[in-house]
């Protein structure tokens, strides 16, 4: 069985979460995804609209993840590739280089990110709705 595994804080789910979860599958036979808990996103500076736990719950329903683990700190993923024998590991292309460092551990792949919309764009037109 081919692993693949991605990371991410997947808040406010939407089509271009969808479209990397869905290439990613199509990478191996087992689709992980290390989700950014709300501790960590402290640290990065980031707070997600939905709980740790209600993101983990909407990924776990989506068909393309077979498994969501926790995103505790940015040095995990050598030993996460490593303790779930993943063969594959997935980011966005907005990640390109940054994460070579395991391809001595694994297969390493940039996917494109969805053209038009982000989480970021999300938020940020809400924003603007919001106070006209």
């Amino acid at each position: 069985m081919r692993k693949v595994l991605t990371y991410g804080t997947f808040d406010l789910l939407h089509y271009g979460h969808i479209n990397l979860l869905r290439r990613a599958k199509k990478l191996g036979d087992y689709l992980i995804v290390g989700l950014s808990t709300d501790e960590f996103n402290a640290v990065k500076h980031k707070e997600a609209y939905h709980s740790y736990e209600n993101r983990k719950l909407i990924l776990e329903a989506i068909r393309y993840v077979d498994e969501v683990i926790p995103e505790k700190d940015w040095n995990q993923k050598i030993s996460d590739v490593q303790n779930n024998d993943v063969d594959v590991f997935v980011m966005g292309d907005d990640w390109k280089g940054k994460f070579d460092f395991l391809k001595d551990y694994c297969e390493v792949v940039y996917l494109p990110r969805t053209v038009g919309i982000s989480t970021t764009k999300i938020k940020q037109d809400l924003f603007t709705i919001k106070n006209g």
